[in-house]
């Protein structure tokens, strides 16, 4: 009884979700693209929380930034922006997608995920993202905690040089990151990187074009960390 009401209540929740997440063709469709933007991909708290930081010279990282924050980043001298969360057509890309058009910035597409390990495709994705990507930029995920900390990670370690326990600063409780969640299996792969680079030394992007498995890096994280949620 109580499994089936949790399913009820899970299908009613994905359903709805799936009413408003629609496209922008109607103005009907763009008042639903906007409720679902505004309160299930949680943009309200983003109007007055940005986590916006600075990460290195022309680098900066960020949660979803609404339209009007596109705004003020033009305004600062943003030319383009890595969004970390795909281009799958979700209401809040289509929206982002369009905000950057209006305002003449480039958009780059990358996917990363913040409680699974990526694929190792998608990580070097990323990489030569920042080597191609004009500055300055900014980076986002959906709450600027996690796989804009990952990303940020890897810019300075592998794009500017820098230690990696300098580095690792990024993915911090500072920015809302909670390595105790399923979130943590991101730290978990660099915990890995540090321990393989300490036997013979390896960079990290080498490390994952060769030696990276996302499924034993997601099995061997549940079994050694048991994350709290």
């Amino acid at each position: 009884m109580v499994k089936g009401l949790i399913k009820r209540i899970g299908d009613w929740e994905r359903e709805t979700r799936a009413y408003y997440n629609t496209d922008l063709s109607t103005p009907e469709n763009r008042r639903r693209a906007h409720i679902y933007n505004l309160w299930f991909d949680h943009a309200v708290l983003r109007k007055f929380w940005t986590n916006f930081w600075p990460v290195a010279p022309g680098v900066y990282r960020s949660n979803q930034p609404t339209h009007a924050r596109f705004v003020k980043l033009k305004a600062m001298g943003i030319r383009s922006v890595l969004n970390l969360r795909g281009a799958a057509g979700a209401a809040h890309y289509l929206v982002e997608e369009e905000s950057c058009r209006e305002l003449g910035l480039t958009l780059v597409n990358c996917t990363l995920h913040a409680r699974f390990a990526a694929p190792r495709e998608d990580i070097l994705a990323v990489i030569r993202a920042f080597r191609e990507i004009e500055k300055p930029f900014v980076m986002h995920c959906k709450s600027g905690a996690d796989r804009a900390g990952f990303a940020s990670v890897l810019y300075l370690h592998v794009i500017e040089g820098r230690p990696l326990s300098e580095a690792r600063k990024q993915l911090g409780l500072k920015y809302l990151h909670m390595s105790f969640s399923r979130t943590g299996i991101l730290g978990f792969i660099l915990d890995r990187y540090e321990a393989r680079n300490a036997e013979s030394p390896i960079s990290f992007e080498d490390w994952v074009a060769t030696e990276y498995d996302q499924q034993q890096m997601q099995d061997a994280f549940e079994v050694e960390r048991k994350p709290w949620f």
